[in-house]
């Protein structure tokens, strides 16, 4: 599936800026209550699958299986916009920015580089 998208990059382009989009409607709406009490619950859950599928995708878009070298570019542009989404929130009414947050999407971007390098150092394999 992964070949499938580098092969068919502009598609992953589309859903990389699909999923930022999703990413920027989501930090404009104002939640009401907090986050609840210990243990994992949906928020959580939330930004680290979100910064996951982020990732993958601009990550695919990038590297396109072949130029490696982009990988890191890919993962800062990740936990920036990732830092410009806290920042964003700051200014939607009843939210606030939060390192913890950040933290949680670098987790995502963290788990989808982890993922697709493990992936290009095995490719021949699944080719």
């Amino acid at each position: 599936m992964i070949t499938w998208f580098e092969k068919h990059y502009k598609i992953s382009w589309v859903m990389t800026i699909f999923i930022a989009g999703f990413i920027f409607y989501i930090s404009s709406l104002t939640f009401s209550g907090g986050g609840g009490g210990g243990g994992i619950n949906k928020a959580v859950i939330y930004h680290i699958a979100i910064f996951l599928f982020l990732s993958l995708f601009l990550l695919i878009s990038m590297v396109k299986g072949k130029n490696k070298s982009l990988i890191y570019i890919a993962i800062i542009l990740a936990v920036i916009y990732a830092v410009l989404d806290e920042i964003h929130q700051s200014f939607v009414p009843g939210r606030n920015p939060s390192i913890k947050d950040i933290g949680l999407n670098s987790i995502g971007i963290f788990l989808a580089s982890t993922f697709y390098l493990i992936r290009l150092r095995f490719k021949h394999i699944y080719e």
